[in-house]
């Protein structure tokens, strides 16, 4: 039987999991490598906030920081938020070896593991190179050819409006009124998402269709959230939703021009 293609992500595991004590966890959807109940040392942070990088984040110090993203801007970057303390981007999308990304996560697992741990290190693992999970469009959902259609679905309706705009939020496309965000479309557990404001006494009764349901951290302003399973929503619907969140946000200006647009007389009509 012919063996499975070594996978990018099993790769990751390898280098980290097979250190002195060491697990996994997730946090803030990124799978992370810390000793046994202690400190992490290693993140593998896929596309982070848009940035297109299939990154691998390791404890490091300011001056190996400096010298590596100066010396190899191409494998090499300083990531967000743990950059100010030493930490190093290790761009695994780049060509750069596995002999050597073993070498930095023992590195990394150097500046957080006790004596009694580093004690135990042997020669930094040799690691198979992974044969897929190399590209955007193997690891995250929105790179892929159903997200593409369905953003340009949203784009469709959502830009039809008035000044509405599209932009980017935390590397997920939003849809805006001017300003204001009245569109969202991202990804997650349960699978592709589009988010509106519809009002938080409208949000029961909708929720009595199970394709919606409030979403975390924006629910409480009034926003739904509807499912877009199987890749195939209905324009119509989508439309409707649309232009409710739009017209809550938009301004005097905004209104007056859908108002007077054809697809805002027909809407009076009805």
């Amino acid at each position: 039987m012919a063996s499975k293609r070594r996978h990018l992500r099993d790769a990751v595991s390898e280098a980290c999991l097979g250190l002195p004590e060491t697990e996994e966890i997730l946090s803030h959807g990124s799978p992370n490598f810390r000793i046994v109940k202690g400190k992490v040392f290693a993140m593998f942070v896929v596309n982070h906030h848009g940035d297109e990088r299939i990154g691998f984040w390791l404890a490091s110090d300011a001056a190996t920081q400096d010298h590596l993203v100066r010396a190899e801007p191409k494998h090499f970057f300083v990531p967000q938020y743990l950059g100010p303390r030493g930490w190093i981007g290790v761009r695994l999308d780049q060509g750069i070896s596995w002999k050597r990304v073993a070498a930095l996560v023992q590195n990394a697992y150097r500046r957080v593991a006790p004596a009694r741990l580093l004690a135990r290190l042997g020669k930094p693992a040799v690691i198979e190179p992974p044969a897929v999970g190399l590209t955007l469009a193997e690891l995250d959902p929105m790179y892929s050819a159903v997200a593409r259609r369905l953003r340009a679905l949203l784009d469709e309706v959502c830009l039809s409006l008035p000044d509405a705009n599209k932009s980017a939020q935390f590397g997920f496309p939003v849809w805006r009124a001017g300003k204001k965000t009245f569109a969202q479309f991202y990804h997650q557990q349960g699978g592709f998402v589009a988010s509106f404001w519809v009002g938080i006494d409208k949000q029961a009764m909708m929720t009595l269709d199970p394709r919606f349901h409030v979403p975390p951290y924006a629910g409480h302003n009034g926003w739904i959230a509807l499912s877009l399973a199987g890749g195939r929503p209905n324009k119509s619907e989508l439309l409707a939703l649309a232009v409710q969140s739009y017209r809550h946000f938009a301004t005097r200006k905004m209104l007056a021009a859908q108002d007077a647009s054809p697809s805002g007389r027909r809407q009076a009509k009805r």
